[in-house]
């Protein structure tokens, strides 16, 4: 079935199409890890386990990159204030120096993992620091400098956007004019968009041909995607935010340096308070997931909250909002409790086809999350199938937890679980036979008996579906 993404880059809903078939690479951008992540920040990470999960649906193998910004990114995306792990070290009255800015990154990022652990999000297949891939940041910036890409003032090296034609086309951002060229904090930039790929620090930082110092936060992550995803790869995503300066620094630099880089692009919405502000830390305005778990909040209905809505929607939360999430998975949850894992007893396996009702929510299901994610549609699937008259609790049950390997939601969880002793490829084996008979191709379901009992169980059609015994 065909999958459609929204693209930032295009502005519009396009069919997917990977690089490689049966494969999807994708980086996610990371925390920068100076404090605790607030659940606004995991919202991101929430929708990119969604977009993963829908694509393993769709049987593709997915290598998926979070990156982990532990130097360089300072308090403004636009290289003004101070580096935000510089202000963790002070913050904790450490020493300033890089071991200590790296025991802080440490640090946060196993509370990070942490959190990611209690929303259930499917860890990556790397977390690369930015500390680690220094080197790759030199090469790069060395690469765009010989191209005539940068310039240097007289606190770092800077990319001259002036330079990319296509500069700001991400989210459809227009370039600056000229004759605002010189206005900011640094009066030496040749355009006000210009920015830092290597910032000077006499005291902190890392020797180069260039001068010491840290690199820029933008230049950090084009390294990175390029070093674990190749030249080109599929998906990159982050907030929002992200678009007018961080992503389409990344695109430029990437671009001029000889990389096609990302072909989809997608961003998620902001997490909007009550006031109607985004959650921040920078306003100091931001919940840690650890909060909610205080007031009894299981992260998983935060989980659920965040489906409720599409990614690329505004969610304005609330405690009245998440409570009543809570009680809504709780629900559910209760529910899939009342309904046997299995249907297997004592050595007994029971199977049977799902109905052609079941197929029809099924197919219904594919088509919302192919369909640029379409998790609020999922989620009304969900509710809609439990209160279906119609189809066998089998069913339900069935159906539900094959949506929750996209929805993350843990339904399983409470589940009675009967003990099984059928071999995994007996079981398969018993599918293949009780599909032969919905077909009624009766030759090919008569000779998968006959395998089936040459391996040592007795097959037997009953009422409630194929029933299969030790021998």
């Amino acid at each position: 079935m065909d999958i459609f993404l929204h693209n930032t880059l295009s502005g519009k809903k396009e069919k997917f199409t990977p690089i490689e078939p049966g494969k999807v690479s994708m980086y996610n951008c990371g925390p920068t890890v100076y404090d605790y992540a607030h659940i606004g920040n995991l919202r991101s990470y929430v929708f990119a386990d969604v977009l993963r999960r829908m694509f393993e649906y769709n049987d593709y193998k997915v290598k998926q990159i979070i990156n982990i910004t532990d130097i360089g990114h300072l308090t403004s995306d636009g290289d003004e204030g101070e580096d935000k792990m510089t202000k963790a070290l002070k913050r904790e009255s450490k020493p300033l120096t890089l071991k200590a800015m790296r025991e802080v990154a440490d640090f946060y990022f196993a509370k990070f993992k942490k959190d990611l652990i209690s929303l259930n999000i499917e860890s990556p297949e790397q977390f690369p620091f930015a500390s680690d891939n220094i080197t790759e940041d030199i090469a790069l910036i060395t690469k765009l400098t010989e191209k005539g890409f940068t310039y240097r003032t007289s606190d770092g090296i800077y990319f001259d956007t002036s330079k990319f034609a296509d500069y700001g086309k991400l989210g459809n951002i227009m370039q600056i004019k000229d004759g605002q060229s010189r206005i900011g904090i640094n009066p030496e930039k040749r355009n006000s968009r210009d920015f830092a790929v290597w910032k000077f620090n006499a005291e902190l930082g890392y020797d180069t041909p260039f001068g010491k110092g840290f690199p820029g936060w933008h230049i950090e992550c084009s390294a990175m995607s390029v070093k674990y995803l190749g030249p080109e790869f599929d998906i990159h995503t982050g907030g929002i935010d992200h678009i007018p300066v961080h992503h389409n620094n990344e695109i430029a630099q990437s671009v001029c340096a000889g990389y096609p880089y990302a072909r989809y692009w997608m961003h998620n919405a902001f997490l909007i308070l009550e006031s109607g502000n985004k959650m921040s830390k920078s306003r100091e305005n931001f919940t840690p997931l650890k909060i909610l778990k205080e007031k009894d909040i299981d992260p998983l209905a935060y989980r659920y909250l965040l489906l409720t809505a599409h990614y690329s929607s505004p969610l304005q939360f609330s405690w009245e909002a998440v409570e009543g999430a809570q009680v809504a998975w709780k629900r559910l949850k209760t529910f899939m409790s009342k309904s046997p894992f299995d249907t297997v007893q004592g050595g007994t396996l029971y199977s049977s086809p799902m109905s052609d009702i079941g197929e029809e929510y099924r197919k219904k299901f594919w088509i919302y999350i192919n369909n640029d994610l379409d998790t609020p549609q999922a989620l009304a699937l969900v509710w809609e199938i439990v209160k279906d008259d119609k189809i066998s609790e089998k069913d339900k049950r069935d159906l539900i937890l094959d949506f929750d390997k996209v929805l993350g939601l843990k339904l399983d969880e409470g589940m009675s679980r009967m003990p099984l002793d059928i071999p995994e490829h007996i079981q398969n084996l018993i599918a293949e036979r009780d599909k032969s008979r919905a077909e009624k191709d009766f030759v090919k379901s008569d000779e998968l008996r006959a395998e089936i009992e040459s391996l040592g169980f007795e097959v037997m059609d009953t009422g409630e579906g194929t029933r299969v015994e030790k021998k």
